[in-house]
């Protein structure tokens, strides 16, 4: 992994079926995202988040990166470019609703507990 650049890009109508058959492959329960960011590595996709636009922050539905390459950082490196998306787009918060057992890695990238959920301002 270290040396390679992973790309990251807005999701488009033509990952439908590579989307799809990525998140089969990781036993994910999530749908196909409407809106979300795609990781990719060596033109594999590694991982996948699914987002929604809000009034005054961005909101994580899910995040998800191939098994065998959590802990590489590319978590975090999803949410840089989340981070820098919202900023563009003028909001002032990333925020995760359900954080489905992964509540540690959302406090290390400097998520907080805010009611039910986790925020991050920016």
């Amino acid at each position: 992994m270290r040396g390679l650049r992973l790309f990251i890009r807005p999701l488009d109508s033509a990952d439908q079926q590579p989307v799809t058959d990525f998140l089969q492959a990781q036993n994910a329960s999530a749908a196909l995202p409407a809106c979300g960011l795609l990781g990719k590595l060596l033109g594999d996709i590694v991982a996948v988040m699914a987002i929604e636009i809000l009034p005054d922050g961005v909101r994580i539905d899910d995040l998800i990166v191939r098994a065998d390459l959590r802990r590489k950082w590319i978590g975090r490196a999803m949410l840089r470019e989340l981070e820098s998306f919202a900023r563009k787009l003028d909001r002032s918060r990333l925020v995760v609703h359900d954080a489905r057992g992964a509540e540690e890695f959302f406090r290390r990238v400097g998520f907080v507990e805010e009611g039910t959920g986790w925020a991050r301002y920016l």
